[in-house]
């Protein structure tokens, strides 16, 4: 029932990515890294029947809807980093245009739909849109959790200070994707 903040929902942050970027070549090797633990986590949110959430830039084409972004994404070189953590059937999916889920989208509203009171973060870039969608959670009174090895980073010296600002700053837990339960309700 919307209202009732209990539940728990997994967001993934702008893995549909063209990787046509500034720095994306600094990106590539993180993502590579972190997209077998993503599609992990994905597939037991899946399991447990919990919201999986795609959070994603519009790669600037105002136009597109996610099939558009995802047929983009798998359309350039690095395409092997967006099949196995593709959206399904019912996979929700929100569009942004700046680094934080929340900002100007109706992710709160949604959040709030589904009676979510926990976030869990994976995607990237962690020391951008992973920590001001951390803040942004943190001040609408989430629970946050952010499974370190789901996360990708462009620089590992400010994500290593991104992740210690999530948990001292904003009470984020950091975690190892495998201590994600998906199965029991958010302590």
């Amino acid at each position: 029932m919307p209202g009732e903040q209990g539940g728990c929902a997994l967001i993934v942050i702008d893995m549909i990515n063209t990787y046509d970027h500034e720095d994306a070549e600094l990106l590539v090797p993180s993502a590579g890294r972190v997209v077998p633990v993503v599609a992990e986590l994905i597939g037991r949110a899946r399991a447990a029947s919990v919201p999986v959430i795609y959070a994603n830039d519009n790669f600037g084409l105002w136009r597109s809807h996610h099939g558009e972004l995802v047929e983009a994404a798998l359309a350039r070189p690095h395409a092997e980093l967006i099949e196995p953590i593709k959206p399904d059937e019912d996979s929700l999916f929100v569009v942004k245009a700046r680094h934080s889920i929340f900002y100007e989208t109706p992710m709160s509203y949604l959040l709030w739909q589904l009676g979510i009171g926990t976030v869990v973060l994976c995607g990237q870039v962690t020391e951008q849109c992973v920590l001001y969608s951390a803040l942004d959670a943190h001040i609408r009174h989430l629970e946050v959790m952010v499974p370190r090895d789901a996360v990708a980073s462009i620089h590992p010296r400010l994500e290593a200070a991104a992740l210690e600002m999530m948990e001292r700053n904003m009470g984020a837990r950091i975690v190892m994707a495998k201590q994600v339960d998906f199965t029991r309700p958010a302590e």
